[in-house]
């Protein structure tokens, strides 16, 4: 957090946390461009700024040390609003944002997007909220369908719809770091092997040690 914590001593005021982020591939981007007017924006709506959040990040929740702070401040209940530049500063897809947005909402916290001028402390920001989560459930809805149409495709084709299978070096490393004791999880980013394919031989592996115990 970029910002030391300034805590709410004025009951009514708006507790805000300001949330930029710039990409790790676009060079020279300077977080300065969003904060400034993030900053202006939350002085003339006599919003208290809790804080300044800014990733230097692809744009996963995975890479994102600070908005994971920002989160734990919201649970924390010490924020009421997250102010963001523009959306795609904060979600990457229309899914991940209603995501976001549904994880903070459940907290009590409201969020405002500066350039859309989307506002959920407003009837007008949660009506418009509401619709993209509508139309975020029909984008993912038409994806699945499309998914299964093309796998049912393939199978009446011939084609094989599973993962490919890995080498038996790669699959020795699998084994060897589940010995360790980390999750799949960690071993997929370790191995840097989808999690799928690390469930499909280390889930199942763990499956038949279990039968055979039986």
């Amino acid at each position: 957090m970029k910002n030391k914590t300034i805590f709410n001593t004025h009951p009514g005021i708006k507790r805000v946390a300001l949330y930029a982020r710039v990409s790790t591939v676009d060079k020279g981007q300077d977080p300065e461009t969003q904060l400034i007017q993030l900053r202006e924006y939350a002085k003339r709506r006599n919003f208290q700024v809790f804080g300044e959040f800014v990733d230097t990040a692809s744009g996963t929740t995975e890479d994102r040390k600070e908005y994971k702070q920002m989160l734990l401040a919201a649970q924390k209940r010490k924020i009421d609003v997250v102010l963001v530049w523009r959306y795609d500063r904060f979600a990457r897809s229309t899914q991940a944002l209603v995501n976001g947005l549904k994880q903070f909402q459940a907290l009590g916290v409201d969020f405002i997007s500066y350039q859309e001028n989307i506002d959920t402390t407003t009837p007008t920001g949660e009506l418009i909220f509401h619709v993209m989560a509508s139309l975020a459930q029909f984008e993912s809805s038409l994806i699945s369908e499309r998914v299964k149409a093309g796998m049912q495709r393939a199978r009446d084709q011939g084609k094989p719809i599973s993962r490919p299978r890995i080498s038996k070096a790669r699959q020795q490393v699998l084994f060897d770091l589940h010995k360790t004791g980390i999750s799949m999880n960690q071993i997929s980013k370790k191995a840097k092997v989808a999690y799928g394919t690390v469930y499909n031989y280390l889930g199942k592996k763990n499956n038949e040690r279990t039968h055979h115990r039986d």
